[in-house]
């Protein structure tokens, strides 16, 4: 299987037609849809149902898309590497990151960076940890800004000094929108909005000293920009981090701290003993200069 067939059949899966796709790839119909046919014959099995309407990807063809882009996406890393040590400092670092105040610090140390290498790119992914670190370990991102509890035995990292808050996030008019703090007990009696990511959860529930099934989750969210609305939209309340930008992008909301205090930090990662492209190492020298400050 070659790198060029995954290309192909990513082509012909975003266009949902064989004809459109091969005149994208600059090859005949005929040879697109023999590619395609030897393909499944490769995998045993059968990646596109041909229709009227064209092409839909069946089960398999959606996971093996998924594979393929990964692949593709490693691919191109892999020969952009080598096109920079041959250049002067350039290409692209990718680097995934969370809903966290480190978000700040990141950010400035990407505009500095960005200044001194300015033909180096960014590629940014806006994500839930898990997913971060499912990326990095497949060398899909580079650098990642995580949210503890993370497992760090497979990454060099710098812990942020900024303490992350745990509170609730709800409406104004919410029954304890006047309190100062509020105790896991307290909100428990009203319908919540809790992160998706496994850790965090089990360790909010334990704050709750309740089980799922006894509480009323109309919503879990990966990341808390989109479940501001459903907030806003009186859907429930969200347990979330003081540092998400999201909680302040309504004046009809309010972040209530919870008591006692539980606060987490955000982790700058990277995989051990890992070869990265120049511009990638050169980034991750840019952050342990800056331990000092950031720790």
């Amino acid at each position: 299987m070659e790198i060029r067939t995954l290309r192909y059949f990513l082509v012909a899966a975003q266009e949902e037609n064989i004809t459109r796709a091969a005149e994208l790839l600059h090859i005949t119909q005929p040879t697109l849809s023999r590619q395609m046919i030897d393909l499944e014959k490769e995998l045993g099995t059968t990646l596109m149902l041909r229709g009227k309407n064209g092409l839909s990807l069946t089960d398999d063809g959606i996971f093996f898309r998924q594979r393929a882009e990964e692949i593709v996406e490693l691919a191109d890393r892999l020969e952009q590497a080598f096109v920079e040590k041959n250049t002067d400092i350039s290409g692209v670092i990718s680097i995934g990151a969370t809903e966290a105040i480190g978000s700040r610090l990141f950010a400035k140390l990407i505009r500095q960076f960005s200044d001194k290498y300015p033909l180096v790119r960014f590629d940014l992914y806006n994500e839930m940890a898990d997913y971060i670190k499912d990326r990095m370990d497949k060398g899909l991102i580079d650098v990642g800004l995580l949210l503890e509890p993370v497992d760090t035995s497979k990454y060099d990292f710098v812990r942020l000094s900024q303490k992350e808050t745990w509170g609730v996030l709800m409406r104004n008019d919410h029954p304890l929108a006047g309190q100062e703090f509020i105790a896991p007990d307290e909100i428990a009696e009203y319908p919540l909005i809790l992160p998706l990511r496994e850790r965090v959860r089990a360790e909010i529930l334990n704050w709750l000293k309740r089980e799922e099934k006894d509480l009323r989750i109309p919503l879990n969210y990966t990341l808390l920009s989109n479940a501001v609305l459903l907030v806003e939209a009186g859907l429930g309340s969200a347990f979330c981090l003081d540092g998400a930008l999201a909680i302040h992008s309504s004046p009809n909301l309010r972040f209530i701290p919870i008591h006692p205090e539980h606060t987490t930090r955000s982790v700058l990662v990277w995989k051990k003993n890992h070869l990265f492209s120049p511009a990638t190492s050169l980034f991750i020298q840019e952050i342990n200069m800056h331990r000092a400050r950031i720790e």
